[in-house]
Order: C-alpha cells, then structure tokens, then sequence
C-alpha cells in the first residue's frame, strides 16, 4: 500500500469539443444519398439532412498533457505517486472533496499531502516539482572547509572544478576560505573513503593548508537529482 506521505494529487481540466465531420455516400441507383456516420460522431440531426454531429469529446491539451508528463517522470524517480483527477470527469462527491479547488483559475494543479501545491502550467518546472517532492539523497555529500594560502584563487579554483566529485564551491569570509560541495555515487558508504579524498586529493593542492570535512549520516533534498 502506498504511503500516504508520498501521494500527490495532480488535477487537470480537460476540453470539451463537438465534432460535426460527416461523410456523404455517393448517390446509388437504388435511393437517395446516404450519410455515413464518423466513429464517435453524434446523432443524425433530423432538421440537417446529411449532417451527422459528433458526441463530446474530451481532450487534454498539450501543455497540461506535458505538465501530467514530467510530473509523473519526477514522481517515479523520487519515490512519489501521482493521482490524476481530471475536473470534466469526476462525479459529484469527487467535486465535493476537491472543494479546496476553490478559485482556482488555472489547470493543471498539483497538491501535496500537507496542502501546498502549484497551479498552472508555467510553474510545473523540475525545480518546483522536486521541491514538492522532497527525496532521500542516494548520493553521498559530504561538506568540506577549506583554509588556503594565499595566491591565486582562480587556478585553486580551476584546480578543484576538475575533480567530478566537486559539485560546488563556496568562498567564505571568517576562519575558512572555502566550503566545497562533494558528492559520491552510493557505493561510498563510509566515511573513510570520502576523507581518503579529502586528504589525498584536496590536501593534495599545495595552498591547501587544512580541511574540516562533515559527511552527514543521512541527507534529503528538495533539489533535482543529478547524476
């Protein structure tokens, strides 16, 4: 049974269209002209001879459609379920409990468990969705302080970007010079091995003076995962 936590409802308004297409027989020897109705086309209306109107047919538009999309791509990656509710559809104790739709002017909207929610297609971005879909990090971080000599920032810094492990660098005032993101595929699994990096390959740049390094025990992120 899904956890009730990782559910999101996601609401949509699909459009309602009527198609009037109809496709005349050519006249036979035996009779009149008769009309040949369209798959999913509506009744024979008696006062338009030859007309055949369609019945209503529901379509979801393309930018709800991609919004639906990316959401459920997200939801899956990060441990989510998504429920899609679409408005022209539900029945009447649907629309009473989706009351707190209320005002709403814009479709789709996504709302999560504790009540927040986005609505309209231009805020379905992966920075909002994975926000409202907080995940645990796979990864391994981990956060070290860096206290350099003084020289020239721009080559330690060059020197540190082409380590894959650094995500991010932050220059500090105070105590510490620099804070450097890093981040480890799952398979480092103890501590030691990230301060193996730290030591071997940080420590090993010759401004480097001293390092602190924290690895949490467990991380989670609202942020999009990256490989």
């Amino acid at each position: 049974m899904p956890d009730e936590h990782l559910e999101l409802t996601l609401y949509v308004q699909s459009k309602r269209v009527v198609t009037t297409f109809y496709r005349t027989s050519a006249t036979s020897p035996a009779g009149p002209a008769t009309t040949t109705p369209v798959m999913g086309a509506p009744p024979h209306n008696q006062n338009e001879p030859g007309v055949v109107a369609g019945d209503a047919i529901l379509f979801l538009s393309d930018d709800q459609s991609r919004c639906v999309a990316l959401t459920e791509e997200l939801a899956v990656r990060r441990g989510y379920h998504v429920h899609v509710v679409d408005i022209e559809k539900v029945g009447r104790l649907e629309r009473l409990v989706a009351e707190h739709l209320r005002g709403v002017q814009t479709f789709p909207v996504l709302i999560s468990p504790l009540g927040s929610r986005l609505e309209g297609a231009a805020q379905f971005t992966e920075d909002n969705l994975a926000a409202m879909m907080p995940t645990e990090l796979k990864h391994v971080r981990a956060f070290t302080y860096l206290k350099i000599r003084g020289g020239d920032l721009d080559r330690i810094r060059r020197l540190l970007e082409t380590f894959p492990e650094v995500k991010e660098l932050h220059f500090l005032t105070g105590d510490w010079d620099m804070l450097a993101v890093l981040q480890f595929p799952p398979s480092a699994s103890n501590k030691r091995m990230v301060l193996d990096f730290v030591t071997e390959r940080i420590r090993g740049i010759a401004e480097v003076l001293d390092t602190s390094t924290v690895v949490p025990e467990y991380t989670v992120t609202k942020l999009p995962i990256t490989s």
